[in-house]
């Protein structure tokens, strides 16, 4: 019985020392993987208008949207965060409002290449006021939500767009149908 007793503690004993190395080793891939993906994470920028081509084109349906589309045109992945600040026009008194329900899960990541969308409504019947602007100022956000120092002036299609005071843009988003969707 004693030698039965003696060969289960040692069988046990050397399962323990099996099953700490094992897990000492999935601990040490698992801090190797966090380790990688810090590093990948640090080497993503932010999207400025120094990185990143911006379009902005008339949309068929919905009624009275644009689509405002930003690519990555820069040799590493860049964030786009929050929403696009939109000057309509070059008397703007303030950025068009964002349409908070918008809000994406997460902060939208462009690969060089990949763009963002963000629907921008230039106007509804319940707005009130209201003129024909020739231009948008688009100023990109930073990690705080506040616009970089860097405005790129875009023209609006058709020679000009009615705005009025129920206008607003969406968050970026990852694909053209989510940003218009709205």
């Amino acid at each position: 019985m004693r030698i039965v007793t003696r060969f289960a503690s040692r069988t046990t004993a050397s399962s323990m020392v099996v099953a700490a190395a094992l897990a000492l080793v999935g601990f040490q891939t698992a801090g190797q993987t966090a380790s990688a993906a810090t590093t990948k994470a640090s080497s993503v920028v932010t999207c400025t208008t120094a990185n990143t081509k911006l379009t902005v084109t008339e949309v068929s349906r919905p009624i009275n949207h644009l689509l405002l589309k930003a690519t990555n045109t820069g040799t590493k992945p860049c964030y786009a965060y929050s929403a696009p600040h939109l000057r309509v026009g070059t008397d703007a008194q303030a950025p068009l409002p964002w349409a908070r329900e918008t809000t994406p899960q997460a902060v939208v990541v462009l690969e060089p290449g990949q763009s963002a969308y963000a629907g921008i409504t230039t106007f509804s019947p319940d707005g009130e006021g209201g003129s024909t602007a020739k231009t948008l100022g688009v100023f990109l956000a930073d990690k705080k939500g506040n616009a970089t120092d860097q405005e790129k002036t875009l023209k609006l299609p058709n020679g000009g767009v009615f705005f009025n005071s129920a206008a607003t843009v969406t968050y970026w988003q990852d694909n053209a149908a989510d940003a218009l969707s709205w």
